[in-house]
Parts: structure tokens; C-alpha cells; sequence
């Protein structure tokens, strides 16, 4: 089967496309046929290496699984012995290992039937970045009706998810991008969009209930400034740190400081539970949240959509589709 693979850590020019066999499903495991993959930052940091933290489970030199890409979309091929909730030609979506290729394996509970009205490319995107968001929102911020809440980073691929999930949650929602991205967060249901290029939130006279910061490039202490004396700050990313912990060490330093302040101050890690994937299904069924696909590649152009990823210009979420 082809499939994107990369031999050594590195920029995009590491990976190739390639032909390699076709993986072989264990007892709790689902073959997939792969019709579109997506592209989400875990992707970018598992071919970097970076931060070198990471490389403690996914190999020290080099990666242990050669194949990118984690999200995916498709059809059951095969299933094996133990798998009791799938059958081949089930329409699935999930999280899979090694998925930019014809051909993934995925771990039974990683997995949910497609939503019924999503493309193979909608579902693909909505695997990670949606339960980030689902959990930030829902389950971490615990947004309620009338609330304000502010998202940076919300025209990205996770951002758009928290937005339309925090308005249909009954909040007010802020949210901050640059301005080629603007008019996509106001189209999504933002009512007020801050350009970061123009004005700084934390220093201005507002305050949110619940901040939920994608960016990760603010210190804590600026972010808090924003918040409500009993607001909550979840911080879902932490891009502009160093190359040993990625900027994890700012996560870090607000758990431990929440215990001394009114403040909730939360960092969230996001799961792989088929029970998170059920509840997207169900959301994405009800038109409460729609994928934004900012461009869609070929398999043999995945370095590309990395490469765009890393630049920042994707606007919402990228897409390989692997069968046509």
C-alpha cells in the first residue's frame, strides 16, 4: 500500500511517499480502509522530535512507527477476534496509528461510526481537534449560558470547534486570530473578533468567565489579568516553548499555582475515548458543530499541508484524502 513514512526526525523534507505492507490487525484492533486522514499539530510534533520530551515514548534517535498521521475516516476492512462493535464496510472515524496511508489500524474503543452527515473529509477532521475542544469547553471550562468566553487561536483547528461549541453552549464568545482569519471566525458564530496583530485582550478592561488559550504564547500571569476573579483559564497549547519541554513548563506552573489563587487554572490533555467520539457524532448529527476544512491534499502532497500547518496559515483544519 503507499504511505507517507519518515526514517529520521526533521522537517517535512523527511517524510516520502512509499510502498510498504499493508498492516495486520490484533485481537482488539480495526483495519481501516483510509479515505481521508487529518492533520493536527501532534502530527507535526511526532515528525519534528519536538520537544525532545516526547521522543521518551515515541523513540530516542528515531521514530518507532515510520507511518504519519494519527487521524482518520474510512470503511472497516477487518477486524479482529475481540472486536464486537464493528464489521467490515462500517463507515468509521477515529484515531488510528500510522493513518496517512491506504491502510491504518486503530484500537476498537478509539473508533465511532461516522457521522451520518459528514463527508469522509469532514469526519477526518473533526477526530482531535474536536474532543480537544469538546473537552476544554464542555468538560474543563464547564461553560454555561451567559457567560463570556474568550478563544484565542480561533481560527484554527481546534479554535473553531471551542467556538461553535461555546456559543452553542449559550455563551458570549470573543475570539482572537489574525486578520486573514477574521471574517472565517465571525462566519462561525463569533460576536467579537480580536485581531492579536492590533490589540493585546489582557490589557484591556474586559474580563471573561472562562479563557481557553490555544496560542500558548502568553505568560499565565497576563492571561489571568483577563480573567474574572473566579474565572477558569484552560490552556490547550504550548507552541513557543523551548525544544526540551515545548512550553509545557507553563502548563506546569499554573497547576500549581491554582490551588493558591481564586482562580481555576487547568491544563488540558486530551483523550482518546470512543465515549468523546460518540458524543461529536451525536453533535455533528444535530448541526451544533461543523467541520472547517481549510484545504485538502493528496497523499502524495502531505508534506505540503505540514508545511502550511507550520507556517500558521491553515485556516480550520487540513485534510489528506488518501482514496479518491
Amino acid at each position: 500500500m503507499k504511505a507517507i513514512i519518515q526514517d529520521r526526525y526533521g522537517s517535512p523534507d523527511v517524510l516520502r511517499l512509499e510502498d510498504i505492507d499493508r498492516p495486520i490487525p490484533g485481537d482488539d484492533q480495526v483495519l481501516v480502509e483510509v479515505y481521508a486522514a487529518g492533520v493536527e499539530q501532534g502530527v507535526a510534533h511526532l515528525m519534528t522530535g519536538l520537544p525532545y520530551l516526547l521522543r521518551l515514548g515515541f523513540g530516542l534517535r528515531a521514530p518507532r512507527h515510520r507511518v504519519r498521521g494519527r487521524e482518520l475516516a474510512g470503511r472497516v476492512e477487518a477486524v479482529g477476534k475481540n472486536v464486537t462493535r464493528f464489521r467490515p464496510g462500517d463507515e468509521v472515524f477515529g484515531m488510528g496509528e500510522g493513518t496517512f496511508a491506504a491502510y491504518a489500524c486503530a484500537r476498537e474503543r478509539k473508533l465511532a461510526r461516522k457521522p451520518a452527515n459528514l463527508t469522509f473529509e469532514q469526519a477526518a477532521a473533526v477526530t482531535i481537534s474536536a474532543t480537544t475542544a469538546l473537552l476544554g469547553i464542555h468538560d474543563i471550562g464547564q461553560v454555561k449560558p451567559g457567560q463570556q468566553v474568550l478563544v484565542t487561536g480561533a481560527g484554527g483547528g481546534v479554535g473553531t470547534f471551542a467556538l461553535q461549541l461555546a456559543k452553542a453552549a449559550g455563551a458570549e464568545v470573543t475570539g482572537v486570530c489574525g486578520p486573514a482569519k477574521a471574517e472565517l471566525v465571525r462566519s462561525i458564530g463569533a460576536d467579537h473578533v480580536i485581531d492579536y496583530t492590533r490589540e493585546d485582550f489582557t490589557r484591556g478592561g474586559r474580563r471573561y468567565d472562562v479563557i481557553f488559550d490555544l496560542a500558548g504564547n502568553r505568560p499565565v500571569a497576563r492571561l489571568r489579568r483577563a480573567l474574572t476573579p473566579r474565572g477558569t483559564l484552560v490552556l490547550g497549547g504550548g507552541e513557543d516553548g523551548g525544544r526540551w519541554l515545548g512550553g509545557m513548563e507553563r502548563s506546569l506552573g499554573a497547576i500549581l499555582l491554582s490551588p493558591f489563587v481564586g482562580q481555576r487554572l487547568r491544563w488540558l490533555l486530551a483523550g482518546e475515548r470512543s465515549e468523546d467520539l460518540e458524543r461529536l457524532r451525536e453533535l455533528a448529527e444535530a448541526g451544533t458543530i461543523t467541520p472547517v476544512i481549510g484545504g485538502t491534499y493528496p497523499l502524495s502532497e502531505a508534506p505540503d499541508a505540514l508545511r502550511q500547518l507550520a507556517a500558521g496559515q491553515a485556516r480550520g483544519k487540513l485534510v489528506i484524502t488518501v482514496r479518491e
